[in-house]
């Protein structure tokens, strides 16, 4: 693609060959009409000859510090904000005389629009769903992915456990990936045939422009609790930049809202897309009751029709309430979606349940901030076992440490036994962490506690000390097969280690 052509929309202040700084016109005649780029990328470790490289200041690094070995790997196009003091050296001496830089304002808006730019802007050819919000993103994103390929169409999904384009699955790494993966990913979903797409919108995408030039036939909001204060500082910002993805909802988009939670109309007040809400528990255009529920799934009344779900508790009710919202307002035929959602299951690591002897069951779950772990425990609670309500979590290292106390509090409060244990430890001392979460606990949540750093001996002990009819929440991982110790990533999955337990509780018995 030319070099003028991937530049459209970016806001441009100079441009340079080499040490040659170029006029507008120079450089939109000699330069930028008349090179070919072959590709686009903010990783110099993938630049070869013929590449752009965009240099992008990150959260934790800056694509700045690399612009010398991405061009020592062959980039000859460069996009910064300011051109480094070390590169300066280089094309005074000599060395960078075939090289163009492209000073832009801003990195990461650069990056975003030149993405969209050399994919020919793929999600202009697709009905784009986003979902944002603290918890219940994955499951909706899925959840839909999985109604509208029953019903024929060939979609695609962006999510934190998969990719999918139609039903070939793709890893993940981040929840939304940056600029660049995106829009390479939705360019394969258009060539693949896919009409719709449903992704995750995490706060990082938004705040950091991921998203930037994407078009969005609708969104969704689930729920906004405490999580991400490490990146945010304060709610507040965390708040408001999830607002920011309904603000930029164009008009023929629609933007579905969660009135339940008490920012579900403040999400949407300033949005020029179509407002609707979801309930269950207000007068809403999507409303649900819980007509009753047990272990194997609950009774739900959606407007108006009844309809059996293999799903339990409230948050899943209003997962499964947008979900059917959502299906309406694209247009699926109402009978059919009913009849989809009875066949509908769990996702993933989201109270994906594994029974073992003596009436004894797991379940493994994603909750991870206080308000999940809360509605799960609550959920459980609320099918009265006959035995204990175990609860086996822990909280990720060099994360928000505030939500630790809280999270020891509220397993205190419902839990009849708690093994407190690592998640992600990453850099910092599982026992410190550890100590946080007990920070929270009052002397009775202390008593009923043990401490085990080790996960999988803490889900181990769980398993093998359970009272015959008890039920065991394994929470904070769900799908995860892996756990970061001191940088290190080793493999560990809850629902693999809970079946080992369960076998080994048998044998001894």
């Amino acid at each position: 693609m030319k070099l003028g052509d991937l530049l459209n929309g970016v806001k441009v202040i100079r441009e340079f060959l080499g040490q040659e700084e170029l006029s507008q016109s120079t450089a939109a005649c000699s330069v930028a009409n008349a090179v070919n780029v072959s590709k686009v990328t903010a990783d110099s470790r993938t630049c070869k000859r013929g590449h752009l490289f965009i240099a992008v200041k990150g959260a934790d690094a800056d694509g700045h510090r690399y612009i010398g070995k991405a061009i020592d790997a062959g980039a000859q196009y460069v996009v910064c904000e300011n051109i480094p003091e070390d590169e300066e050296i280089a094309v005074k001496a000599g060395k960078r005389e075939n090289i163009t830089y492209i000073v832009v304002e801003n990195g990461r808006e650069a990056e975003a629009k030149i993405a969209a730019n050399y994919y020919d802007n793929p999600s202009h050819a697709l009905k784009l769903v986003g979902v944002t919000g603290t918890n219940g993103k994955t499951s909706i994103a899925t959840l839909l992915y999985n109604m509208f390929t029953t019903l024929g169409y060939k979609c695609g999904l962006i999510s934190t456990i998969a990719n999918y384009i139609g039903r070939e699955k793709f890893p993940t790494i981040n929840t939304t990936p940056g600029p660049i993966q995106l829009n390479a990913l939705m360019d394969q979903m258009v060539a693949k045939g896919c009409k719709y797409c449903f992704m995750e919108v995490s706060s990082h995408a938004i705040d950091q422009g991921r998203i930037a030039e994407l078009k969005y036939c609708g969104g969704i909001f689930t729920n906004i609790t405490h999580d991400h204060l490490d990146y945010h500082k304060t709610f507040e910002n965390y708040r408001n930049c999830k607002k920011r993805f309904f603000d930029n909802l164009p008009s023929d988009a629609f933007a579905l809202t969660n009135i339940d939670d008490r920012n579900g109309e403040y999400m949407v007040q300033n949005t020029k897309a179509q407002v609707h809400t979801y309930s269950c528990g207000n007068v809403a255009d999507f409303k649900t009751r819980i007509l009753e529920q047990s272990i194997e799934g609950m009774q739900l009344n959606i407007n108006g029709t009844d309809v059996w779900c293999n799903f339990i508790g409230v948050y899943n009710a209003e997962n499964l309430t947008a979900v059917y919202g959502t299906a309406m307002l694209l247009g699926a035929p109402h009978d059919e979606v009913i009849k989809i959602m009875s066949t509908l299951h769990s996702v993933a690591g989201r109270l994906e349940y594994f029974k073992g002897k003596d009436n004894v069951i797991a379940a493994v779950d994603y909750a991870h901030t206080p308000d999940a772990l809360e509605n799960v425990l609550k959920t459980l609670q609320a099918l009265k076992p006959k035995g204990d309500l175990i609860c086996v979590f822990g909280c990720g290292g060099d994360r928000d440490k505030t939500k630790r106390p809280e999270m020891g509090a509220i397993a205190g409060k419902y839990a009849t036994k708690i093994f407190v244990t690592s998640d992600n430890p990453r850099s910092e001392d599982p026992m410190m962490i550890i100590q946080d979460i007990k920070a929270g606990m009052d002397n009775d949540a202390r008593a009923k506690a043990d401490f085990i750093p080790d996960r999988l001996e803490a889900i181990r002990s769980a398993v093998m000390t359970a009272k015959p009819n008890s039920l065991i929440l394994i929470a904070g991982k769900g799908h995860e097969d892996y756990q970061i110790i001191c940088g290190v990533k080793h493999h560990m999955d809850d629902r693999e280690t809970v079946q080992i337990a369960f076998k080994e509780r048998e044998n001894l018995s």
